[in-house]
């Protein structure tokens, strides 16, 4: 099989990868790039191809990339003042207390 043959791909694979991609490409990274870093991380999660015939048969498809998505969340309620998210806090305590006395009455 000749480097970049994507013949033993499974469908969901190639759902996955230009999945992967469109979101690279989202953030500026160029359709060349954003798709070899797709097929990467395909690769990364899965192993490569699965395909029957190959020996990847049957395998499940566990998602590690994808556990990374957390680390780059943070940076809003981190650049906001303390003052504003003590103004939502005090918003969404007010918010369980009304309902929880909504339930209450019930």
């Amino acid at each position: 099989m000749p480097r970049g043959d994507k013949s033993k791909y499974t469908d969901k694979q190639e759902r996955k990868a230009d999945q992967i991609a469109e979101g690279y490409e989202e953030r500026g990274v160029s359709e060349k790039e954003a798709e070899r870093r797709a097929w990467a991380t395909v690769n990364k999660d899965d192993g490569g191809g699965k395909e029957p015939g190959g020996s990847g048969r049957g395998k499940s498809t566990s998602h590690p990339a994808s556990h990374r998505g957390g680390e780059k969340g943070g940076e809003a309620s981190a650049s906001r003042s303390a003052a504003d998210r003590s103004a939502s806090a005090k918003k969404a305590a007010a918010t369980r207390k009304r309902n929880a006395e909504h339930r209450a009455a019930h």
